[in-house]
């Protein structure tokens, strides 16, 4: 079966508009072979982000959507280009790093349809997949384990050590969980970028925040899909799954103050926190880092990610600055 990323730079080397459904999944849509926007049935889209944090109400929204589209946005509602550009750009990339590693699906190419958006702007295929990879990579730097991305939050019931800092979608997080919503659900429920919740719970996991899942319960993805973080991941049972561990006897708090991570710059994107310190130290508290895995060792950042029109890879490149800074 083709891969998507390979059909998708077909549509691109033929310079094809239209819309590329993925069944339940979600839709690309292609304007002259480059993508235009991403839908994905995981991730929250652009509607709501900007519902969910009090930017436009629903009813607007669909008002201007069925009447004026784009260009009336721009001119009526209350964003400023730049905004609403800031928008895409994570919604268009948080739904990339999940509908590419999708397998299983028969996707159906519709010429000629458009997002109500329309051809505003536009996303290299190249330039995605890269920046997919990288993304999955950090990720699995911050914490090697793809079980979290699946499994409810559940922060665990006292703190590790004396203090905790955390980022503002961190807290965001904390205070969500009902202990039965996914990262994913968190991140529709929140409006955040689904991406920017995974970040934060796995900043969370690799601190000590985050109780293992229940006996018995196992991470399982969607049928004919991969878990988002490592599309490749082993099966239950295989010497090279990690996992959160199962609680021990606690070791030595310590007194200073524990920080959950840096800011990333998806999460600073969405009104994050300023950065913290650094993370603890794993060795003391019983929920440590689980020991190195050959298999899910970061590799190296790729090629920044390039875009057209030239400000969407000025975004990409402040983004990537504000990461290494932190």
């Amino acid at each position: 079966m083709t891969r998507l990323d390979a059909l998708l730079a077909g549509l691109a080397r033929e310079r094809s508009t239209g819309a590329l459904r993925l069944g339940r999944n979600g839709t690309i849509f292609l304007h002259d072979g480059r993508v235009t926007y991403m839908e994905c049935a995981q991730t929250p889209g652009v509607e709501r982000l900007l519902t969910a944090r009090g930017r436009m109400t629903e009813a607007a929204l669909r008002g201007l959507q069925a009447d004026g589209g784009c260009a009336r946005l721009l001119e009526e509602g209350p964003l400023t280009p730049g905004e609403l550009q800031f928008a895409v750009l994570g919604t268009v990339l948080d739904a990339a790093f999940f509908l590419l590693p999708i397998s299983g699906t028969r996707p159906k190419f519709r010429p000629g349809e458009r997002h109500w958006l329309g051809g505003q702007w536009f996303f290299e295929v190249a330039g995605l997949v890269r920046e997919c990879a990288r993304r999955r990579a950090h990720l699995a730097e911050i914490w090697p384990s793809a079980d979290v991305d699946t499994l409810p939050v559940r922060p665990v019931p006292w703190l590790p050590g004396h203090g905790v800092t955390l980022t503002r979608v961190q807290w965001e997080v904390i205070v969500g969980a009902d202990h039965k919503a996914t990262p994913l659900e968190l991140a529709k429920q929140l409006g955040r970028s689904g991406y920017a919740v995974l970040l934060a719970v796995r900043r969370l996991a690799a601190a000590g925040l985050l109780a293992p899942p229940d006996p018995g319960r196992t991470a399982l993805s969607a049928p004919g899909r991969a878990a988002p973080g490592d599309p490749g991941r082993a099966a239950p049972g295989d010497p090279g799954r990690t996992a959160l561990p199962a609680p021990g006897r606690a070791a030595p708090a310590d007194k200073r103050p524990k920080h959950a991570g840096p800011a990333e710059p998806d999460e600073a994107a969405d009104g994050g926190g300023a950065p913290g310190a650094g993370l603890p130290k794993r060795a003391r508290h019983p929920y440590g880092r689980p020991p190195h895995d050959p298999g899910t060792a970061a590799q190296p950042l790729g090629p920044p990610v390039t875009g057209d029109p030239t400000d969407l890879a000025l975004l990409m490149r402040l983004k990537k600055a504000l990461e290494e800074l932190a």
